[in-house]
């Protein structure tokens, strides 16, 4: 058994399931969980030296992320990356009840309410790292998208807050993570693969992305936007009418928008 445990959320797959591969090159003792099924029972770290334990539980719920923290039994928590994120494509109008609070109690309930159990020790004993994955789409009136975009908006604006609430425990890291879009099963998914930005080719890498949460983290940053285009594109939104943010979102999310 390692001295230091991470538990990483959203694990199965994409950026979650490369932050699982770098936490245990780091020498941490993973917990990884999901809401999909994991392909083994190590989440592909075997031979990794460090003790792996996978978990399926929807971390939409209190009793998921209840199920999570019993999971642990009590083990001091060293890293948390609270990755677990899910879209939903389509006109708002459009949507159902069911998917579009699925996303809201995905992105933020669930999310919040394992921070505050995580964070709490953390700060208690004033040693901890949490990264939290946000998006640049939350500086993005995501039309077509509007309620992830709202979702992330909210984990982006709330972290950077929460930062400053604990900002005396100097020994508690708290990290926001912003990628852009992403080579995962995100837009599979949430239903957008007959959209410009599901089909588009030129996505990020998750690897890419994780590496950069994971660097970020471990130095202390405050936030970090994954990938020079998306460094651009906060940059230009931070002072782009909103207006005009939702027509050009519009021209990639709409269903249909896909290139032939």
């Amino acid at each position: 058994m390692a001295s230091k445990f991470a538990i990483i959320t959203g694990a199965s797959t994409g950026i979650g399931a490369e932050l699982a591969k770098l936490a245990a090159k780091g020498g941490y003792d993973l917990l990884v969980v999901a809401d999909t099924p994991f392909v083994d029972a190590s989440a592909g770290l075997q031979g990794s030296g460090v003790s792996v334990e996978t978990m399926e539980t929807d971390l939409s719920t209190i009793e998921g992320v209840d199920r999570l923290l019993s999971a642990a039994r009590g083990r001091q928590v060293d890293l948390l990356c609270a990755n677990a994120g899910h879209g939903l494509g389509h006109a708002f109008l459009d949507q159902d009840l069911a998917d579009w609070r699925h996303v809201i109690d995905t992105n933020v309930t669930g999310t919040l309410y394992l921070l505050q159990k995580v964070l709490k020790q953390m700060v208690a004993r004033d040693e901890g790292k949490i990264l939290v994955t946000g998006s640049i789409a939350g500086f993005i009136p995501g039309s077509f998208q509007a309620v992830y975009n709202g979702t992330k908006a909210f984990v982006d604006n709330f972290t950077d807050a929460l930062r400053n609430e604990i900002k005396d425990s100097k020994g508690v890291t708290l990290t926001t993570l912003m990628p852009g879009p992403v080579e995962t099963e995100f837009f599979e998914r949430g239903d957008m693969m007959d959209t410009e930005v599901g089909t588009n080719p030129n996505k990020s890498d998750p690897a890419d992305v994780a590496k950069d949460g994971y660097d970020a983290v471990m130095s202390g940053k405050a936030s970090i936007v994954s990938g020079w285009k998306n460094k651009i594109q906060q940059a230009l939104a931070n002072v782009t009418p909103a207006a005009i943010l939702a027509e050009q979102h519009r021209k990639m999310a709409e269903p249909g928008s896909a290139s032939d």
